[in-house]
C-alpha cells in the first residue's frame, strides 16, 4: 500500500502513544529502518508517496513494547553505530561514563593488558581499543550469544586483532598478568520486578543473585588475588555502602564513586596495592 512519508509517520505515531515518550520520533526511526533512508530525508520529503512494506508490523512490535533497538538492530553509543539484538544486553548511556573515568586513569599509549567481564555487544571493549591503541584487550562472557554479537560488532569496526574474546566464568582461562579489570555486570537482585520492556532483555545480564551484588563481591575478590592494578565496575544506584562495608578490612589503595546523569550513584573506580602490599 502506498501512503506518503507523513501518512505513514501519523499512523505509527498514533499507535505509539502509549509506549513511546517520543511517539512521532520512534515513528521516523522504524520508517528509516525500512526505507533505508536517513531522517533528513523523511522530513525533506513528507509528502512524497511511498511503499513501506513491514513498516506497521514493526510498529505494532514497539507498541508491545519490545525495544527499538531490539527491532531496528542498531544502538547508538559513545556517539556510533553497533549492532545489537535479544542475546545481549542494550548498551545504555550510563555506561559510555565508566569508559570515560577509566580513560581519565590510563595513558593512551599503555601496553598493559585490560580485560573486560561480560562483553555483551562488545561496546565497551571496543571504545577502549579505539582510544588505547597499544593495549592487549581480552573480553569475556558467559553467554554464547553475547559471545557471537561481540564477534561481529567487532567485525564492523576492524578490531579483530585487538580483541580476543573468550567464552567464559568471570575471568576463569585466563592465565597470564590482568593490569585493568573492567565491568558492567548483571547487579539487580532476583527479586526485583522489572519494567515490561526489559523482559525482551538477557535476564543474566541484568540479575546479579540473591543481593544483586554478588558478581560485584566475586570481582572484588578476583582483582585482589589476581594482583590487578584498577577495577573499574559499574553498580546499582543503592549498592555504594554495600561496597563500602565489603571492602572495609581489604588492602586497597583507593576506592572512588561516580553518580550518573540523574545523580545516582553508578560505578566505582578501584585503585588496587600492587603485590597486594599496603
Amino acid at each position: 500500500m502506498s501512503r506518503t512519508i507523513e501518512q505513514w509517520l501519523e499512523l505509527g505515531a498514533a499507535q505509539l502513544m502509549e509506549v513511546a515518550e517520543r511517539p512521532r520520533r520512534e515513528a521516523e526511526i522504524l520508517l528509516e529502518h525500512i526505507l533505508k533512508r536517513v531522517r533528513l530525508y523523511l522530513i525533506t520529503h513528507l509528502d512524497e508517496n511511498v511503499e513501506a512494506e513491514g513498516y506497521m508490523e514493526l510498529v505494532e512490535r514497539r507498541a508491545l513494547n519490545e525495544p527499538i533497538e531490539y527491532i531496528t538492530q542498531n544502538v547508538s553509543f559513545f556517539s556510533q553505530e553497533f549492532y545489537i539484538s535479544p542475546g545481549a544486553l542494550i548498551p545504555r548511556p550510563e555506561t559510555e561514563q565508566l569508559i570515560e573515568k577509566l580513560l581519565e586513569r590510563l595513558d593512551p599509549l599503555s601496553k598493559e593488558h585490560l580485560v573486560e567481564v561480560g562483553v555483551g555487544s562488545g561496546i565497551i571493549s571496543i571504545v577502549l581499543a579505539q582510544h588505547l591503541k597499544n593495549a592487549n584487550i581480552t573480553a569475556t562472557d558467559i553467554s554464547a550469544d553475547a559471545i557471537a554479537i561481540a564477534q561481529k560488532n567487532i567485525k564492523l569496526k576492524g578490531m579483530g586483532g585487538r580483541i580476543t574474546l573468550i567464552q567464559t566464568d568471570l575471568i576463569e582461562g585466563i592465565d597470564t598478568q590482568i593490569d585493568i579489570l573492567v565491568s558492567n555486570p548483571p547487579y539487580i537482585a532476583n527479586e526485583i520486578i522489572l519494567e515490561s520492556n526489559l523482559d525482551y532483555e538477557p535476564q543474566n545480564a541484568l540479575f546479579g543473585g540473591e543481593i544483586g551484588d554478588e558478581i560485584l563481591q566475586r570481582l572484588i575478590d578476583e582483582a585482589i588475588e589476581r594482583n590487578v592494578r584498577i577495577l573499574a565496575c559499574e553498580m546499582g544506584y543503592d549498592q555504594k555502602k554495600k561496597i563500602l562495608a565489603y571492602c572495609a578490612d581489604k588492602k586497597i589503595k583507593s576506592l572512588e564513586f561516580y553518580s550518573d546523569y540523574a545523580g545516582h550513584d553508578r560505578g566505582f573506580i578501584m585503585e588496587l596495592f600492587q603485590n597486594n602490599k599496603n
